[in-house]
């Protein structure tokens, strides 16, 4: 089942929420098979629908074909795979210990893993396909059944699920919502048994006070000011051109994508005229003419991001295109830490380098702000490496060391 956006209410939410809970109590979502042909199906909506998504996510991002295959499709292709291949072993009751003094003697216990129920999904629209249907994923081979909510911002990768989710999956299970933020308020009013959102912070307490109501379990994936750490001596045409294959993916819009590099001061400079020539590399002389460089979202981003450009001096890029929605790939050099660029995730195309005067400053840097997704270190020091792992930054759910 999808609906229509225009026309959903609480009163179709709840309605909604109740059907595909009489599925789950009826037992029909429990048995291993079911599961195992549900994650079949949708394996097979993603190989039998590689164009049609691949001409979607051109349309809301223009990401390039070869870019879907690898980071959309067939990575969760590869998560599907690992729950067909290990779900039944893992769902083997499992020994539990006793507490003595708690129960009778002789009495013996184990750990079964049962479905929760309903789940809600909301995700993100920067990677459409992969953030959304891998959490979806592993919420059918929990056994549980699924609401679908993809992101209104990547409105035809979203219409495009609405049509083909139903073809694949039991509808009586699974149902996907489309619309925006009304359609979100009903959904997130009722009672779901988990909630797993992707995307920001401010939408994230939405969702926590939401869910608190019912004492629902949630599981947020956000993101964050990813830093780069680069150390002195190293080869400055590896770092960058790892940098910028990381950092101009998806026009930078990307959670883990690094958000800034710390760095000593001569090494900026060389470090800044390195990323010129790995961005050439990767989109030519002109990266708007490039198939292989994105778009920003919409309009809201674009100029979020065009007021962050403001900051420090530009040694890269710095172009717009507010009708193409076009921000060419951007170094900034001389950015003070109180700049606006400084003071929220960039989640675009806009990289900052700032000077440090060596490791102990970078991690006090890092440390007296919030946590960050990932932290990335380019250093051929064992000791260095030893000092970023234990210096307490690490993470709230990735740490990335590279060399």
């Amino acid at each position: 089942m999808n609906t229509t956006p225009d026309t959903f209410t609480d009163i179709d939410a709840a309605s909604l929420v109740s059907r595909l809970r009489r599925t789950h109590h009826s037992g029909r979502t429990k048995p291993l098979a079911w599961r195992r042909q549900q994650l079949t199906q949708l394996r097979a909506l993603l190989t039998e629908n590689r164009a049609v998504i691949a001409d979607a996510l051109w349309a809301d991002l223009r990401k390039n074909p070869t870019e879907v295959d690898q980071m959309e499709i067939d990575v969760t292709i590869l998560e599907i795979d690992d729950y067909l291949e290990h779900l039944e072993n893992w769902l083997t009751p499992e020994p539990a210990e006793v507490a003595v003094g708690h129960l009778p003697i002789g009495t013996a216990a184990h750990t079964e893993f049962d479905p929760l129920g309903v789940a809600l999904i909301l995700s993100a629209w920067n990677y459409p396909i992969y953030l959304l249907l891998t959490p979806v994923a592993g919420a059918l081979a929990a056994g549980n059944a699924v609401i679908i909510k993809p992101s209104e911002l990547a409105a035809q990768t979203s219409a495009l699920l609405g049509r083909l989710v139903p073809a694949y999956l039991d509808t009586d299970a699974v149902a996907v919502v489309e619309g925006g933020v009304a359609q979100t308020r009903s959904l997130l009013a009722q009672r779901f048994d988990h909630i797993f959102y992707t995307g920001n912070g401010a939408v994230g307490r939405i969702v926590m006070r939401a869910a608190a109501e019912n004492l629902t379990p949630v599981t947020l994936e956000l993101g964050g000011k990813s830093p780069v750490f680069v150390d002195r001596d190293t080869d400055l045409a590896v770092v960058a051109g790892r940098i910028a294959a990381t950092k101009f993916a998806n026009a930078g819009q990307t959670c883990v994508a690094p958000d800034y590099v710390l760095t000593d001061p001569d090494t900026a400079h060389a470090l800044s005229a390195a990323m010129a020539r790995a961005v050439e590399e990767l989109f030519g002389t002109d990266p708007q003419a490039s198939s292989k460089y994105g778009r920003i979202i919409n309009e809201h981003h674009f100029n979020r991001l065009t007021a962050l450009m403001v900051s420090g001096r530009t040694t890269l890029g710095g172009q717009s295109n507010r009708g193409d929605k076009y921000i060419a790939p951007t170094v900034l050099m001389d950015v003070a830490p109180d700049e606006p660029v400084m003071q929220e995730e960039i989640f675009g195309p806009i990289l900052p380098i700032l000077t440090v005067t060596d490791l102990t400053e970078a991690i006090a840097f890092i440390n007296d702000r919030d946590k960050p997704l990932a932290v990335y270190a380019f250093t051929n020091d064992e000791t260095t490496r030893k000092r970023l792992g234990v210096s307490g930054i690490l993470c709230k759910s990735v740490g990335v060391i590279g060399c």
